[in-house]
């Protein structure tokens, strides 16, 4: 069975998020092994510097790094990844089923995104979007995402 972690920066705190999570980790145990590692976000002055922000991206990717799983694939979600459809999305998880992949980390930057050496890193770096979401409706859709690719994937009615 795929094992799948999700590493965010950030914890969920408004009510409505923590239900569509729970939810949603809920109708993925049927399809995968899945957890989130909740990093904390690293507390930045109002209006931050650039070297404020490096220096607290860096200490993000340091706690990022304790949670990633040995030899899983990495796909680090940021403005400047690919594009994907549900469809390449769950073409993509077939792949790495028919690969031999069995270990997936999805990872989720905080405010100010990722830090480059968690993007270089990464094996896909991946776009929800160009438009901007908050980092915690990320979470959300990209679960939802993962689900749907899992019922793409089986021939289910839930994609349309």
């Amino acid at each position: 069975m795929l094992y799948i972690r999700l590493i965010c920066v950030g914890k969920l705190k408004e009510k409505f998020y923590t239900d569509a999570s729970k939810e949603y980790l809920t109708r993925l145990s049927g399809y995968c092994k899945i957890d989130i590692e909740e990093i904390p976000e690293f507390r930045l002055p109002e209006q931050p510097g650039e070297a404020e922000i490096t220096a607290a991206l860096k200490a993000e990717a340091e706690a990022i790094g304790t949670k990633r799983i040995k030899g899983a694939a990495v796909i680090a979600l940021c403005i400047e990844g690919m594009l994907m459809d549900s469809n390449i999305l769950a073409s993509q998880l077939e792949k790495y089923a028919s690969e031999g992949v069995s270990r997936l980390c999805f990872i989720i930057g905080g405010s100010y995104g990722l830090h480059s050496s968690i993007k270089e890193q990464a094996d896909i770096k991946l776009s929800m979007s160009p438009m901007t979401f908050p980092h915690h409706l990320a979470r959300i859709m990209l679960l939802e995402q993962i689900y749907r690719g899992f019922k793409i994937s089986e021939g289910g009615k839930y994609h349309k």
